[in-house]
């Protein structure tokens, strides 16, 4: 069982930046892929960026060039640098991991807030 902690979140004016954080724990298999998702409300969830065990990150159009993800496999942590925050960036962002047994787990979810 996996437990995703996401932390980080926050109110920023636009142009401003913020660091995600989430945290995995409990009896860890093996991650395959974490990532980051996105649901703003009224809409349906959304991939921001996704990053494997061993391979580069995948941004989402929307995001590339503002936000970078990095991932530290063997302190099961792993983080979303946003910068140029842009309202249309506000929403709630879900850690997520899944097992080379393709098993998915999610967090709770951290509120990010993007206003003047």
């Amino acid at each position: 069982q996996v437990h995703l902690v996401e932390s980080g979140g926050g109110s920023v004016q636009p142009g401003g930046s913020l660091t995600l954080s989430c945290t995995a724990s409990g009896t860890t298999p093996a991650l395959n892929t974490m990532g980051w998702y996105r649901q703003a409300v009224g809409n349906q969830r959304e991939l921001v960026a996704t990053i494997p065990d061993f391979g580069s990150p995948i941004y989402a159009d929307s995001v590339k060039g503002r936000f970078t993800t990095s991932r530290d496999s063997a302190k099961m942590l792993m983080n979303l640098q946003m910068n140029s925050l842009k309202p249309e960036d506000t929403a709630t962002y879900y850690c997520h991991a899944r097992t080379y047994h393709g098993v998915d787990y999610w967090g709770k979810g951290t509120l990010v807030t993007v206003s003047s």
